[in-house]
């Protein structure tokens, strides 16, 4: 539910290693893939192709499904339309997992549709649209959700369909260190340039630091501690990043394994128009902070400097960023 960039990524995958997968998706993706088929790529040297007679879409969940499982990848503001269409066409307790980024979707859903098992997970990688009907994993990563009982049978089927899967007691950690590296998904929008292009300047790491100190200030007081989900720990992130150039390049080799086409969603969503989900990563952080009596100003000022953007659109550079949230 959701077959964009995630959802197509992951049901094409599951597809390719023999799964039945019936997606649901816009009509601007779906008119794609019924013209190239699906392909999937990775960074890895993957390349599966569906042809598009192979692949079951529609542009809303059909009517007699009894999904074994349910794939949520929809945006985060979209999460609770999308449980509704859900409930409306699915029995009632079926299990639906969240690849969704941001914290509260499962509990946006659950109110919207109480009668399904929702089950929060977490992607880790990129996915980029390459051409219509190509998506390409361009960083790595396994996937993650809440361990369940509904979950346990697919993990080897996700792991033979190449997307490792790890089941965890509690996912909450989990996705807040999701969520502090998602943090650059706003200064990438805004840079105009490719993910790694973005983080070889230092000026724009130095953006994405401030932004996850604040996050981790707040974490900090509401007495979260976040998972490590990169190769570096969350509370040293913001150091790493800081680093010269030069320096930086060689500490941090692992994170800059990036294919060139790699970009956030934010980007494809600010370029297509689309609203984005600022407001589930930075505003997120700005709630959280509050909620304990602090403030997150630098996340609140570059959720703003998004909103504002279809406006006047333009790249940011790295100095008129840093400028604009008062960082010397």
């Amino acid at each position: 539910m959701g077959a964009g960039s995630v959802g197509g990524y992951v049901g094409g995958c599951l597809q390719a290693a023999g799964v039945p997968v019936h997606f649901v998706g816009r009509a601007r993706t779906l008119d794609g893939w019924r013209t190239h088929g699906l392909r999937v790529t990775d960074q890895d040297g993957r390349d599966e192709r569906l042809a598009p007679s192979a692949l079951d879409m529609g542009e809303q969940p059909r009517d007699g499904l009894a999904p074994a499982l349910v794939l949520l990848a929809v945006k985060c503001g979209a999460t609770a339309t999308a449980a509704a269409q859900l409930a409306a066409a699915l029995p009632a307790g079926t299990p639906v997992l969240s690849l969704q980024n941001g914290i509260g979707n499962v509990e946006a859903a659950h109110a919207a549709a109480p009668g399904l098992h929702w089950l929060p997970g977490m992607v880790p990688y990129n996915i980029a649209e390459l051409s219509p009907g190509h998506l390409h994993r361009g960083t790595g990563g396994r996937l993650a959700a809440q361990d369940d009982p509904a979950l346990r049978p697919w993990v080897p089927v996700f792991e033979a369909a190449g997307l490792p899967l790890r089941l965890h007691t509690d996912l909450r950690p989990v996705q807040w260190g999701k969520l502090l590296l998602n943090l650059n998904n706003p200064v990438n929008a805004l840079s105009g340039l490719p993910l790694r292009a973005e983080l070889m300047q230092r000026g724009y790491r130095r953006v994405f630091a401030a932004l996850q100190r604040e996050a981790v200030a707040a974490l900090g007081a509401a007495g979260i501690e976040p998972a490590q989900v990169a190769a570096v720990a969350p509370r040293r992130l913001p150091v790493v990043l800081s680093l010269p150039d030069g320096l930086f390049q060689r500490v941090a080799q692992r994170m800059l394994r990036i294919d060139p086409e790699a970009r956030s969603s934010m980007a494809d969503d600010l370029a297509l128009g689309r609203a984005t989900e600022v407001d589930a990563l930075c505003g997120e952080v700005v709630r959280l902070a509050r909620a304990h009596g602090r403030d997150a100003p630098l996340n609140e000022r570059i959720a703003r400097l998004v909103r504002a953007w279809p406006a006047h659109p333009r790249a940011w550079p790295a100095t008129d960023l840093q400028r604009e949230l008062g960082l010397r």
